[in-house]
């Protein structure tokens, strides 16, 4: 039985279609689904269009934008005229998104999925990737007038080309773009390609996009082997997946999401996969995560790592340390050459998801100053050390010119976990990092055997930790705060990372300052509803106007701390609660609009699923500690 005899089915309890509530020609964030090959990813709408996709990689120019201008960003889409409802499932355990489609007489199901290669093993550093985006229509009932149309956001010129269409378009005029359609396709005067073509029940369509060049992968084969191939390289990968606690099926999800994101011959995983989706709708909070941060990606692995998956987590730390060798130090981001995201500009010819201008490419980020680095690569290698991975002469090398990078820098101000666009401030979570890479440090040369200056080392990490519990303490408000004090003034307010320290083992989660300082974070960062705000902008300048949403990864953070409380109930609820958040394919954003529950920022986030799975962990392990204990 192929995939499009299968029957469907509606994970995570949503309905199987919906009606479309469309705003300024922008369906909501959460109205989207990600398929990928580790190269590159795109975005399909719940309406059967892809609004949003960037060759050839996920750093590249976008070539269709319609995410970023209902009228001008270009889309790719597969959808009956006169369109009612729509909804949405992945095939389980797979990056293969089936969107159904009802019409006014009939309904049809649109297979979307960037094609890999037969036999494709996704734990390799190597790409899998065909260069295609196949779709496949298949009505299921009635009778559909079927549109296909693709129009990029720049300006193009089409030509038959063997069977097919070549597509030369002023956004990508040196990649081999070819489409191919069981059908024939025409040119319109709005500078797009397509046709409509009635259909009935039983009856397939197929159209795909080819940008790798060889020609022997544009050899129209059977969709179906292609899908069905497609479907089971993911499946060998999900084999992996060793964890079993609550919330079993998003977590898995959100592995496979995290995957999506996951540059396949580097690495590098992305922030998210997209750029520019704002922070709050009209407010100009809207960057571009379509890079790696170091510390997204150390979070990500982290997660993987503790669900099975330790291929990621390896390639991280080899490719971000070769980079950070080759540089002297390391950045905070890399675009996915190795090299630095492009200057940060503004572009004027898109008008913003809802209006939401401006649309930023690169990201001005990536110069700034930011301590946590040191200590999320040594806290990867320290991973690494003690699941018992080599540390080589020069591996060590590395990690030791790291370490003395966080001893020399540690008390320089930097612009901290949340990049604000101010002036440096001594922040806590930084100090904090610090004091990780040289704890880490001295754990790999223990574990390893390795030479070092261990007395110097163990003297500087019991200076930063005991000059960060003094400093960023109050003892007034019975709480850390963002910054440390500086003559006893100027410690800021709250900040939802102070809720990371005891998951970096700074202190202890049951320390009495750290279970004020939970309270205190529930009670002033709170957005209603378990969710929570990473600062406050009246107490925490960070340089830019306007307002956003509540911060998904810290209300995890929080749940992690309930956890570490032994409050598990309590802990369960909240991330119950959470999850429950997750749209009908279980994907999240970066943020949450307490108003209204709606997505704001970039989509996916890596951040918010390594929350679902680092949580979920945690909260297995606690309860498995205490049925031990029970018992």
């Amino acid at each position: 039985m192929t995939v499009f005899d299968s029957p469907p089915t509606a994970p995570f309890g949503s309905p199987p279609t919906a009606p479309f509530a469309p705003e300024q020609g922008h369906l909501p964030i959460e109205d989207h689904g990600l398929i990928g090959d580790g190269q590159s990813c795109a975005l399909v709408a719940r309406d059967g269009t892809v609004p949003w996709m960037c060759l050839p990689r996920f750093d590249g120019p976008p070539l269709f934008a319609r995410l970023l201008d209902a009228e001008r960003g270009g889309s790719f889409d597969v959808d009956p005229v006169g369109l009612v409802e729509g909804g949405q499932r992945y095939l389980e355990d797979t990056g293969v998104l089936v969107t159904t489609l009802v019409g006014p007489e009939g309904t049809v199901e649109v297979t979307d999925a960037m094609t890999l290669r037969s036999g494709a093993d996704l734990t390799e550093l190597a790409s899998a990737s065909r260069g295609e985006l196949l779709r496949v229509a298949r009505v299921t009932s009635g009778v559909v007038d079927l549109r296909i149309r693709l129009q990029p956001t720049a300006s193009t010129r089409y030509r038959p080309d063997a069977g097919g269409w070549a597509v030369n378009t002023e956004s990508h005029p040196d990649l081999p773009l070819r489409v191919l359609c069981s059908v024939d396709l025409e040119t319109d005067d709005d500078g797009g390609l397509g046709t409509t073509v009635r259909r009935h029940a039983g009856e397939i369509v197929v159209v795909s996009l080819h940008w790798s060049g060889d020609t022997r992968l544009r050899t129209v084969l059977e969709p179906s082997s292609l899908i069905d191939q497609t479907a089971a390289a993911w499946r060998r990968w999900m084999r992996h997946v060793t964890y079993e606690g609550p919330q079993r099926e998003l977590v898995r999800r959100s592995a496979l999401t995290l995957k999506l994101l996951d540059h396949s011959t580097t690495g590098g995983i992305m922030a998210a996969a997209t750029s520019s989706l704002p922070e709050h709708v009209g407010g100009v909070r809207n960057w571009d995560y379509r890079y790696t941060w170091v510390r997204d990606a150390a979070f990500s692995t982290y997660a993987l790592r503790r669900i099975g998956l330790t291929s990621e987590a390896d390639a991280f730390l080899s490719w971000t340390l070769a980079c950070a060798d080759r540089d002297g130090g390391p950045s905070i981001m890399y675009a996915l050459d190795g090299g630095q995201p492009p200057e940060e500009t503004s572009d004027e010819r898109l008008r913003g998801w809802r209006g939401s201008a401006p649309v930023r490419w690169g990201n001005g980020a990536a110069g700034q100053t930011q301590h946590d680095v040191y200590g999320e690569l040594l806290d990867v290698a320290f991973q690494w050390a003690r699941a018992g991975g080599p540390i080589d002469d020069h591996l060590w090398g590395i990690l030791t010119s790291l370490t003395e990078q966080a001893i020399e820098n540690w008390t320089v101000p930097d612009h901290g976990i949340w990049e604000i666009r101010d002036s440096g401030r001594p922040f806590t979570y930084s100090v904090a990092l610090c004091h990780v890479a040289v704890d880490r440090a001295i754990r790999i040369a223990e574990i390893a055997g390795r030479d070092a200056d261990l007395d110097r080392w163990r003297q500087a990490a019991s200076e930063i930790r005991e000059t960060l519990l003094e400093r960023a303490f109050d003892p007034d408000g019975e709480t850390f705060t963002e910054q440390l004090a500086t003559d006893g003034e100027g410690r800021g307010g709250l900040d939802g990372s102070l809720l990371a320290l005891p998951l970096r083992r700074i202190v202890e989660f049951d320390d009495p300052r750290m279970v004020a300082t939970v309270d205190a974070v529930r009670r002033r960062l709170d957005a209603g509803d378990g969710l929570l705000y990473r600062y406050l902008h009246e107490e925490s300048s960070d340089g830019l106007p306007g307002k956003e949403g509540a911060f998904l990864l810290c209300s995890f953070w929080l749940v992690d701390n309930l956890t570490g409380q032994g409050r598990l109930d309590e802990a369960e609820e909240l991330y119950d609660s959470l999850c429950a958040r997750a749209n009908h394919l279980g994907l999240l954003s970066e943020e949450i609009d307490p108003t209204d529950g709606s997505f704001l920022g970039n989509f996916p986030q890596a951040f918010s699923h390594i929350g679902i799975i680092a949580s979920g962990h945690r909260l297995a392990e606690a309860r498995r500690t205490a049925s031990g204990r029970a018992h």
